[in-house]
């Protein structure tokens, strides 16, 4: 089972390296099939030289936005596992082997998902995220009960099969920034399981929650996933972009 990871980059020069860097010694230690393609997805800096030189191949996406960067990353890949990673994610020892132990076992499992470990903010702050993460799992649970549908993905730390994209007509690309895990997720969830684990964490930076406030940022995403989730539209159209100083 060949597995492509997309890296959509915007402006990331000084770290896509450390991305790239990990997920080859996680490839190395298992001796995996593993592509790995960068979207330099309208980088004004060296993001593309820098991913080249960390060995990653590079295709670019001119129109800004991550679902662009996302959609045109399964268009130019050909793995039978597609992992949607950010710039800054640092993949663990052990992430593959997760990965295709639960997709082996599976073949009714579309999508799998973990939580993001901010390795630069507090001890507070990281318990403060897994609270938010424990509500969304609670959430999802009621949703299914009640509502019957209902899944949640992390953006940044997602596997999906290309073979459900395909057949859900792949990333809406309407969709700018927030909200776009949940859309997908529960357009996946449509045509097989999608699962969400705390056994697949990749380490990740808090940049944005340091920026904005944890609180403020977990209430954003959760307005929006209860948004995705009921109107299948996120109510926040705007984001900022933070790049490490």
């Amino acid at each position: 089972m060949k597995i492509s990871f997309v890296i959509p980059a915007y402006n990331e020069e000084r770290i896509v390296a450390a991305c790239i860097d990990s997920i080859k010694a996680e490839a190395a230690r298992t001796s995996a099939d593993v592509e790995i393609v960068v979207v330099n997805n309208a980088s004004t800096d060296g993001t593309r030289r820098a991913a080249e030189d960390a060995g990653a191949r590079v295709v670019d996406e001119p129109r800004k936005g991550l679902t662009r960067a996302r959609q045109t990353g399964l268009e130019h890949t050909q793995g039978d596992l597609v992992a949607n990673v950010d710039a800054d994610v640092i993949i663990l020892p052990g992430w593959l082997d997760t990965v295709f132990s639960q997709f082996a076992s599976n073949s009714e499992l579309v999508a799998l998902s973990g939580p993001h470990i901010y390795h630069d903010l507090s001890l507070f702050e990281r318990l403060l995220v897994r609270l938010f993460y424990a509500a969304g799992l609670a959430i999802t649970l009621l949703q299914r009960i009640i509502l019957g549908r209902g899944a949640m993905l992390q953006g940044g730390n997602f596997v999906v099969r290309r073979s459900a994209l395909e057949k859900i007509g792949g990333f809406d690309t309407t969709i700018e920034f927030y909200g776009e895990d949940t859309n997908i997720a529960i357009r996946l969830s449509r045509v097989g399981r999608v699962k969400w684990t705390f056994r697949l964490p990749v380490y990740a930076s808090g940049r944005r929650l340091k920026h904005e406030g944890v609180l403020h940022t977990g209430l954003r995403y959760a307005a929006n996933f209860f948004s995705v989730s009921l109107s299948g539209k996120p109510i926040t159209t705007e984001h900022a972009d933070i790049r490490p100083l």
